[in-house]
């Protein structure tokens, strides 16, 4: 897998989840902030996105896709004056609207581990808007046709499609937003690291081989670059120096391993490279804070 979905998968706790609306003027919804991620996209129409933290609003037009990373209380409506009422995830039927101009909206969120966020996550401002542009994000666009058809009707096959579709729009939104600021010769950090052949060919070899025991030399023969100058390299655009973010990334993924599965520790610290379980758990609990046997029992 290459970085970003491996990141993406890392942090998933919980299936994703969606509603298409069909809203007639005066309309407002606000959302509950929660762990994880929300999405907003346009099918129809247009509305005002209210974003957390008293920002300002600013609208949205059809085709255009609103990504709230953090998901914090946040608000649509039909106009930034118009009052917003609690959207219930209970009964996400439940009328909002009067019978004024009509704007159809499919909103989403995405349950995802923000204790563990990756890294290139953070570098996604608070709201990341994507407005519809001719010529621009072709895929992202089909992956939004293909969910707001099938979150219209009802038909066989929906209970797993949608959650697939789900998943692909949060990558096809990720990249639309890297994609857009790598266009930006001064761009740096993971925007830089994921379009820089010498880093994005470590961090692919980190991400296929976790196990392996890589030097710094090694990854600095892989990317093509002296030890020295591939040091100085990742750890200006990623952040931190490569056997520390081969570290984090290991641990990222034992845990995992500890909460999805009854995976034997040993077995554990052996996918993450480690050749003990006494070696791993003494590395796991310098991350954690707690032995890897506690955090599974405390993380079902």
């Amino acid at each position: 897998m290459d970085v970003l979905s491996d990141a993406i998968t890392a942090m998933h706790t919980g299936r994703p989840h969606a509603n298409r609306h069909r809203l007639r003027a005066p309309w407002g919804m606000r959302f509950a902030g929660g762990d994880g991620c929300a999405f907003h996209v346009v099918l129809q129409g247009s509305c005002w996105l209210i974003p957390p933290d008293d920002a300002p609003p600013f609208q949205l037009g059809a085709g255009d896709v609103a990504f709230l990373r953090g998901a914090g209380t946040h608000g649509l409506a039909d106009s930034p004056a118009t009052p917003l009422r609690e959207f219930d995830m209970r009964n996400p039927e439940a009328p909002l609207d009067g019978d004024g101009a009509v704007t159809v909206v499919l909103c989403g969120a995405y349950l995802l581990d923000g204790s563990r966020a990756h890294p290139l996550l953070s570098e996604v401002p608070p709201v990341a808007h994507l407005p519809a542009r001719i010529g621009h994000h072709a895929a992202l666009r089909t992956a939004v046709d293909l969910l707001g058809a099938e979150m219209g009707r009802s038909r066989p096959g929906a209970g797993a499609i949608v959650p697939a579709l789900l998943d692909t729009l949060l990558l096809y939104i990720l990249r639309a937003w890297f994609e857009e600021r790598a266009e930006d010769p001064a761009a740096t950090g993971w925007t830089a690291a994921l379009t820089d052949t010498a880093i994005a060919t470590a961090l692919t070899a980190i991400h296929d081989r976790p196990d392996r025991p890589w030097t710094v030399a090694e990854l600095g023969r892989r990317a093509g670059l002296s030890r020295a100058a591939f040091a100085v390299r990742f750890t200006t655009l990623v952040g931190q120096p490569p056997l520390t973010y081969l570290t984090w990334w290991r641990m990222t993924i034992a845990a995992r391993l500890l909460r999805e599965s009854d995976t034997s520790l040993l077995t554990v610290a052996r996918q993450v490279g480690y050749s003990s379980d006494v070696a791993f758990a003494a590395a796991f609990k310098r991350q954690y804070g707690i032995t890897p046997g506690r955090y599974r029992s405390t993380h079902p």
